[in-house]
Formats: structure tokens, sequence, C-alpha cells
């Protein structure tokens, strides 16, 4: 039997977005094999230290994990794209030291979740579709970042990435500017389905 558990937050966990529509773990269930089982332990507004917690709550039948999560603790640090900086150079420093916060976060956690035994894939975060599209460049150009750390991490550890900067094309897959519709969590559940579908693909990248 497959069992696919789903970690991190509301990429995954987007149900009070869809408005009353399908949620990622839903969507895939739909579309999975009769004898696949899907367990949702994202939740809503988690970050990066949560997943431990989610962890714990992995059910022992789980062969499969795919976890997304990153872009809320992204969000706590957007005040740094309005901060004023005296030069490039001051503003690349401030960058630099989120990203080492956030890589040294997703590194521990990501090793407790191949520490797990079970075969593993993590995606990218997103590029927000701000209104503005001066924010939205620079969000994207920030992420970059953040991103590089997702997919070193997954890289050194040998585990599937879903790449959703390329999967989340169109305006059309977000609710708003940083939640998946429901057309962008169909794109996501069917990339979770063609990684689980593969069992002798390897560590690949997935978009």
């Amino acid at each position: 039997m497959v069992h696919v558990a789903l970690l991190g937050d509301s990429v995954i966990d987007n149900k009070a977005y869809v408005a009353g529509g399908p949620d990622v773990a839903e969507q895939l269930g739909a579309i999975a094999p009769a004898d696949w089982r899907v367990t949702r332990l994202a939740r809503d507004g988690d970050v990066i230290a949560d997943v431990a917690r989610q962890l714990a709550a992995l059910p022992a039948t789980t062969t499969h994990v795919v976890v997304s999560v990153g872009g809320n603790d992204a969000l706590l640090a957007a005040g740094l794209l309005e901060a004023p900086a005296a030069s490039v150079a001051q503003a690349l420093a401030a960058l630099a030291a989120v990203r080492d916060r956030f890589d040294a976060a997703y590194a521990e956690m990501l090793d407790r979740v191949v520490a797990a035994g079970r075969t593993t894939a993590v995606c990218t975060i997103y590029e927000p579709r701000f209104f503005d599209p001066a924010q939205r460049k620079l969000a994207a150009t920030a992420l970059c970042a953040l991103n590089d750390c997702i997919s070193r991490h997954a890289a050194r550890r040998g585990v599937t990435l879903l790449d959703l900067r390329v999967m989340f094309d169109s305006d059309l897959d977000f609710a708003n500017p940083i939640e998946p519709s429901v057309a962008g969590g169909a794109k996501l559940a069917d990339a979770v389905r063609r990684f689980v579908a593969a069992p002798d693909a390897g560590a690949r990248v997935i978009v």
C-alpha cells in the first residue's frame, strides 16, 4: 500500500482559500489509485520549525513524505524589502543574514524528515502574485536566495524537488497573492502523484 503524508503549510492546507473547493490533499485523493492513502499533516500558518511537530504525528504506514514549507518564514522576513539601505552591499548583507537563518532551519528540518526513512520530496517556494509589479519583482528576487537553500539541501540529501516556481505559472493558480487556488492545487496534486508513481526514478526535479 502507498501512504502519502503531506507536511508543511497552507500551500497544502489551502482549504480556507478555495471557496468550498477541494484542498490539495483532497485533490490528490481524487486522482490517486484506489490503493493509495493520503494524510494531510500540513497546517495553515505553520513555519519550518513546526514540521517537527507534524513529523511526530507521521503514521507508521507512511511510505512517502512531501513537504512544502518556508513561505511563512519568508513572509516573517518580508519587512526586509522595505528597509532602507545605504548601498547595494548593505541590502545584500541583510538578505544574506535572512538566508543564513533560513538555511540553518531548513537543513535541520530536512534532516529530521530524511531520518524518518520515507521516500521524500520537497517543494520550492512559489513567487507571490502581488498586484504591484514592483513588489512582485522584489519578492521573486529575494526568494531566489531562499529557494537556493531548498534546492541545495534537496540535492545533497538525494530527495526529489517539486519546483512550484515553474509549476505555478499563471495568475489562475492563485486564490489570492500568496495562496494556491483549486487550479494551483491541482497542479501540485498531480506533481505529487507523478513523484509517488515512479518509484524507480530516483531523486529528480518535477515541474
